[in-house]
């Protein structure tokens, strides 16, 4: 669940992007997964759903190790960057890695939370 103010525009690394609607200072919470809003499919569960469903939870959600997460907000729009400005190092939250411009795509390190990143875009970092 996101924990600040943010909207969605074009992106110039892919497609649709979130950005920050806020200066948001380093260290600030952006994103916390809460049970009951945001989901987790087990892999059970989810090899057991329609394939257009898997290629949806794919796109938009993440794979780690108890199996898909998917963030029911927005979050599903931050965009991978090498130069990232968020921290995912904790699993459970995104934290600003540095101080963030209102206006500034968020962007994530997808190989740090992602179990399929290396398969969806290959190796990096």
């Amino acid at each position: 669940m996101l924990f600040v103010k943010t909207y969605l525009d074009t992106s110039k690394i892919h497609g649709i992007g979130l950005f920050a609607g806020e200066a948001i200072p380093k260290g600030t919470l952006i994103w916390k997964f809460v049970p009951g809003f945001d989901v987790i499919v087990s892999v059970k569960e989810f090899n057991a759903i329609p394939k257009v469903a898997q290629a949806w939870i794919s796109r938009y959600g993440y794979k780690n190790g108890v199996g898909h997460v998917i963030c029911v907000d927005d979050a599903r729009f931050f965009n991978h960057a090498d130069d990232h400005n968020t921290d995912d190092s904790d699993l459970e939250k995104t934290v600003a890695k540095r101080d963030i411009r209102k206006g500034e795509e968020l962007t994530s390190n997808y190989f740090s939370y992602d179990a399929a990143a290396k398969l969806k875009f290959g190796k990096r970092k």
